[in-house]
């Protein structure tokens, strides 16, 4: 809602709490590991023994009930609901969406594991014989597995809920705004600021994680092209420049940079799969890509729930299985933030299905493709390539690229689409660990560019840190400890969001139960001497901006301030007010309580004049309608040319059936309580 007058305007500023709660950390965690190397990573190595032996079951447990969840969310009648208000429109078509989807939340690891995961897998599998038939195929099952529905349902929930929390309820779009049905206000408090953290922790640490990947992966391929050395100095100077193009990046915003570098990648990557499609064996390729999705199909179940009870290969599921449960989870805070700032306007469905199905088809052939390809070669006797690649896995794809036409060429176009990756990973995680430790005016508003700048230093900082306190080993073992705290702050979103969206239902069945809205346009009395002559005339004008100015004027506040004045008369608080000059709103508040307060708002909104409007001056490009606007957003419909008692008939038609929300949450068991908000509609 509309701040008083003398309120001060919120600006953005930094979230002190949650910065320096976060900095402290993340300062502390890499001087240890630089420091002490030796020391570190000995404890590294003995909680993550630990959580392998006592909480593998539930890493395990807990992606497949994350992913069961918004599944149900998405099915069920929720999934109608809007990411924002109910009149929002997606900011982004479906393709830059699906790009910022593909490079956000799957980034450089692609390239790193399409080799060297399905090899290994066929070369040394956790069970059963390798390099057979069945190993082969088994292969790649635990890939699809490790880069399909499962993870993905992890950045479903997290970007479903941010998305909903704060485009929709107007909360901050941080993690802790998903806790509001649970603990109410208490979010602003410690409880939010060490979700916050925790959140921010997880996120610096996956990034850092991905990106040490990439900079092996880059050192190597510049060795391979150039004879450049392997070694800290290089990967220092690799990170430097990394770190400077996703800053450039961050600075240019979603809209420019990230996207379009999204888009970039995304078709780049498609070339090179096409490649590698039409110039190996093709017809064996496509078969292969389609018995793959039916075993990752057939036994998804079988898959997931598989801990190897009886004879667990401990090194090989803390290298593969959790690490990437973890890896997944970790990243969570930063892709769902990511994921909710490209997908507001959204249905919860659409997000759903868009966030499960699209980056997956394309993972599939990407995995399919190339891990057939590179299986392919082992079995025909490239068993020196095989090798390489399970045990160096940064030079798996350009070993493997050797094997085909123009391999210096493709040498290159592997090193760009990784750097892009890295500086497509770098920049959103910028972007979004800004948005985490800021406190922001407005939700669709982005942290400060200082903000940006600091944490794409920081990343890299990091990465530097864990590469020098021992490379990826180290790497993928933080990975599985900080994911598990986090893990638990997944299940109370789940509660949290369920709790809301239930607000949702007990809103739309008292709008069933009570009257229909908007009869006061087909009673009878003064209204019915509205004849339909004077229907068809309204419905072919087009008004300007002067007529709806006057009828704000001369019929919606004369109406807001009779029901205003009838209303403080029976002992409630009701206030009219009036926009700044230019937005040429009306609202009337009226105060519930502790209950959700009933707005109701006029607001104009300004859209192209249609061919066949006969009756608009030739000059008038535009014309207004008067919306009626509530907490939920539009309702769709036009006041502009009904009389003043047919207004009031219409604030009463809502405002009762806003009672009778009330009434049935509030008979329900386990009420919930949603705050007030109201986000200001776009032109």
């Amino acid at each position: 809602m509309t701040p008083p007058e003398n309120e001060a305007v919120q600006k953005d500023r930094l979230n002190p709490v949650v910065f320096y709660g976060s900095a402290i950390g993340i300062v502390a965690f890499s001087l240890w590991t630089m420091l002490f190397t030796e020391q570190s990573s000995a404890v590294i190595n003995t909680v993550l023994a630990w959580i392998s032996n006592s909480f593998g079951w539930y890493y395990f447990l807990a992606v497949v009930i994350y992913l069961v969840f918004v599944v149900v969310i998405g099915l069920s009648r929720f999934g109608k609901i809007k990411l924002g208000p109910d009149h929002s429109t997606p900011d982004f078509n479906i393709f830059s969406w699906a790009a910022m989807l593909f490079s956000a939340g799957i980034g450089i690891d692609i390239i790193f594991f399409c080799i060297a995961e399905p090899l290994t897998h066929y070369l040394a599998p956790p069970d059963g014989t390798p390099e057979t038939v069945a190993a082969a195929r088994h292969a790649l099952e635990l890939t699809f597995l490790h880069w399909g529905f499962s993870g993905w349902g992890v950045y479903t929930l997290i970007g479903m809920s941010l998305a909903f929390f704060s485009y929709r309820h107007n909360l901050p779009l941080t993690i802790r705004s998903a806790l509001y049905p649970i603990f109410g206000k208490k979010i602003h408090g410690p409880i939010g600021h060490a979700v916050d953290i925790a959140a921010v922790l997880g996120t610096v640490f996956g990034i850092a994680t991905s990106l040490g990947i990439g900079v092996i992966q880059l050192n190597y391929g510049l060795n391979f092209m150039f004879g450049i050395a392997e070694g800290a100095i290089t990967q220092t100077l690799l990170v430097i420049m990394i770190v400077v193009f996703a800053t450039i990046s961050a600075v240019t915003g979603v809209e420019k940079g990230i996207r379009r570098l999204s888009e970039f990648n995304m078709l780049l990557a498609v070339v090179l799969l096409l490649f590698v499609l039409f110039t190996g064996k093709t017809i064996f390729l496509l078969n292969a890509l389609v018995m793959n999705v039916g075993d990752y199909f057939s036994s998804f179940i079988d898959l997931s729930m598989n801990t190897y009870a009886f004879d667990q290969p401990t090194d090989w599921l803390n290298g593969w299985t959790l690490f990437f449960w973890a890896w997944w989870i970790a990243w969570g805070p930063f892709v769902g933030l990511f994921l909710a700032r490209i997908s507001r306007g959204r249905t919860i469905r659409e997000f759903v299905a868009g966030t499960l199905f699209l980056p997956l088809v394309f993972m599939m052939a990407w995995m399919s493709i190339m891990g057939n390809s590179a299986i392919d070669l082992v079995m025909h006797g490239a068993a020196e390539f095989g090798q390489s690649a399970m045990n160096t896995p940064a030079s798996a794809i350009y070993l493997f690229l050797e094997n085909f036409p123009w391999p210096y060429v493709t040498t290159i176009v592997v090193s760009i689409l990784a750097i892009v990756f890295f500086v497509t990973s770098g920049d959103s995680g910028a972007l979004v660990l800004s948005n985490f430790t800021s406190i922001l005016s407005d939700v669709n508003h982005d942290a400060p560019i200082w903000m940006r700048i600091l944490w794409s230093a920081v990343i890299g900082v990091l990465t530097l840190a864990l590469l020098l306190a021992g490379g990826l080993s180290v790497l993928q073992s933080v990975m599985i400890i900080t994911a598990l705290p986090f893990s638990i702050v997944l299940f109370f979103m789940m509660i949290g969001l369920y709790k809301a969206l239930r607000v949702e239902g007990f809103k739309e069945d008292s709008h069933r139960a009570s009257m229909a809205g908007r009869l006061s346009s087909r009673t009878g009395g003064e209204r019915g001497q509205r004849s339909w002559h004077q229907r068809l005339s309204r419905a072919m004008s087009f008004p300007g901006q002067k007529q709806t100015q006057r009828f704000l004027e001369q019929v919606g506040k004369p109406a807001m301030q009779e029901v205003c004045q009838e209303l403080t008369q029976q002992g409630v608080q009701v206030t009219v007010v009036e926009g700044e000059p230019g937005d040429g709103h009306l609202e009337l508040n009226v105060a519930l309580g502790d209950e959700q307060n009933f707005t109701y708002q006029i607001w104009p909104r300004r859209f192209a004049t249609p061919s066949f409007a006969i009756r608009a001056q030739k000059s008038q490009s535009h014309y207004y309608r008067l919306e009626v606007y509530l907490l939920e957003g539009s309702q769709g419909y036009d006041l502009l040319g009904y009389s003043k008692e047919q207004v009031i008939e219409d604030i009463l038609d809502q405002y009762e059936r806003h009672l009778q929300f009330l009434h049935v949450s509030r008979e329900a068991p386990g009420n919930t309580t949603m705050p007030d908000s109201f986000e200001q509609p776009r032109a």
